[in-house]
């Protein structure tokens, strides 16, 4: 009976969410997301009186469109092709294209692993998970269970619980960052006092979600287990609080609390049960421990999905995506999902958030929905006064650096012959290139700093790009299946700078880089030297380094 209210509960609720939290009406559930971003962002515009940014061109287009879909920029022939093509209907069909590609596949995986796990980057057998998920389009949802509960007997889904496993031996780990990740809140500063910046948080609720997570440990054969007993105690820093030692009960962030079954141990139980345990923790020949009945992370998973508290779990899934699509979230610090910091946008928070439920956290859908919207494509440049207007807005776009990993690989990109890519209608081809590049760009991404909210490039890679042998020997080299080796083979000074910034920066070059260009390229003696100044400059520039 209880499963069958649950359903029926989640059916109302899609049914009756028709207005957004602050009471306004929500637009229908049938309009085309890109439509409904469109209208909320342009009401914000008008509100304040701003006018957007125009709309990007062709080619700035389709290289963010690559770097944010595809986790690469284009080919030179990709570029080229898009710009020529007249078509009214280019743009969606190319969005179509990369969704169902595999360089979106091998991206996607690259994006949850960078969230999901960034102390243990590149673990094997957890972005084999991740691959796999993303092939299989599973949502979001059924991820979160994978990582949370899993199934150690399930080849394609236990190294998913490498996402608790990493962090077993340090329950804040496991509780700040699975609240971080899934649910965009921070209640780290509630451990030792209510919140000092939000009465969203009490002590209660720091370790009300601790309870879920604090039974769980890992075996000497590195299987997940948790304990069917234990408790949370904490005391209250409150001065009217006069409870001293409290038991924290299963509490999940909304309030709701979880009831455990009361079950009667004896001591000799307890003592078997301990010692069962220990062995399980210190020997690689004790038999796993039994699951038992009441599962705290079982639990926590099944009050954050159902209808009535899903609120956390679906708007931090939305607000992550637009996030990084955007470079701001529509509540933003990301991880401050809280009422003392207002969404900028809440009645469209509130309507992708509706639709996202009501479609099954489908990524896929998400991302199609943003990247066609006018809001997604406007110019990053800003000519219409001194300072751009607030980034809140989203009336001009902002200026992205590459992840380590989109970064090798569109240096991979740029630097190899453009005659020697599979063509577009290759695709099996292209996905056996993929692959390779993706193996390639391990080498390099590992040399880069992962961007944060304030980045600038590091000392570290300015020096790899000035002094390292192996950038030369790779990226410079002139050999027929390298760029450089491919421009030397050109007799025409404006063929190979046409040819050397459609590779690199995915568009034609402006008259005056012509000139300057081919001026440079008459006053050097040694041509192949000249030619690889010349693409060294263009791969060590900022258009080179950031997404515009």
């Amino acid at each position: 009976m209880r499963w069958i209210l649950r359903i029926n509960f989640a059916a109302l609720w899609l049914l009756t969410i028709a207005v957004a939290s602050n009471g306004a009406e929500l637009p229908s559930a049938d309009l085309p997301i890109e439509q409904v971003i469109d209208q909320f962002v342009q009401q914000r515009l008008d509100a304040e009186k701003v006018a957007a940014a125009p709309q990007a061109d062709d080619a700035n287009l389709l290289r963010r469109l690559m770097l944010d879909v595809a986790g690469r920029i284009p080919t030179s022939e990709e570029a080229k092709g898009f710009v020529a093509n007249g078509s009214a209907a280019k743009r969606v069909e190319l969005v179509d294209r990369l969704l169902a590609s595999p360089d979106f596949v091998w991206h996607q995986r690259n994006e949850f692993d960078r969230m999901l796990l960034p102390n243990k980057p590149n673990d094997g057998d957890f972005r084999k998970y991740l691959l796999w998920a993303v092939k299989e389009n599973r949502s979001w949802e059924a991820m979160f269970r994978d990582m949370l509960v899993g199934d150690e007997a399930d080849e394609n889904r236990k190294h998913a619980l490498t996402f608790i496993k990493s962090r077993a031996r340090d329950l804040d780990d496991m509780l700040n960052d699975t609240a971080i990740v899934f649910f965009g809140v921070n209640v780290t500063c509630a451990k030792c006092h209510d919140h000092p910046l939000t009465p969203d948080w009490k002590q209660h609720h720091y370790f009300g979600m601790a309870s879920f997570f604090s039974r769980t440990y890992v075996t000497k054969k590195n299987l997940l287990a948790e304990r069917p007993f234990g408790e949370v105690k904490f005391k209250s820093k409150r001065k009217d609080d006069t409870k001293g030692e409290q038991t924290a009960k299963f509490e999940f962030l909304t309030g709701s609390i979880i009831d455990e079954p009361v079950v009667e141990r004896s001591a000799d139980d307890l003592k078997k049960i301990e010692e069962t345990i220990k062995a399980a923790m210190q020997k690689d020949d004790a038999p796993p421990p039994e699951k038992p009945a009441f599962s705290p992370r079982e639990k926590l998973v099944e009050v954050a999905l159902r209808s009535e508290d899903n609120r956390f779990f679906a708007r931090n899934f939305v607000n992550r995506v637009w996030d990084r699509f955007f470079g701001r979230g529509i509540v933003h610090p990301v991880d401050q999902l809280h009422a003392s910091n207002a969404p900028s946008h809440p009645e469209l928070l509130d309507w992708l958030t509706r639709d996202t439920v009501a479609h099954g956290y489908d990524l896929k859908r998400l991302i199609r929905g943003i990247v066609l919207s006018q809001a997604y494509s406007r110019s990053s440049e800003w000519t219409a006064g001194a300072l751009p207007p607030e980034s809140g807005l989203f009336a001009v776009a902002k200026v992205k650096p590459l992840t380590p990993r989109q970064y090798a690989l569109s240096l991979l990109i740029a630097t190899h012959n453009p005659t020697q890519w599979p063509l577009l209608d290759q695709a099996e081809q292209w996905a056996t290139r993929r692959e390779q590049l993706e193996n390639a760009s391990n080498g390099w991404s590992g040399q880069f700093e992962m961007p944060g909210e304030n980045f600038q490039v590091a000392v570290d890679e300015a020096l790899l790009f000035n002094n390292n042998k192996r950038v030369e020997d790779e990226f410079l080299r002139d050999s027929s299946d390298r760029l450089v080796g491919h421009l030397k083979t050109l007799s025409d000074n404006q063929a190979v700078i046409e040819t050397a910034i459609q590779s690199i920066c995915s568009r034609p070059p402006r008259d005056d880089e012509r000139t300057t260009l081919d001026e440079f390229l008459k006053s050097r003696s040694d041509r192949v030297t000249a030619i690889q100044q010349l693409v060294w400059v263009l791969l060590t520039g900022p258009e080179m380094r950031f997404s515009f």
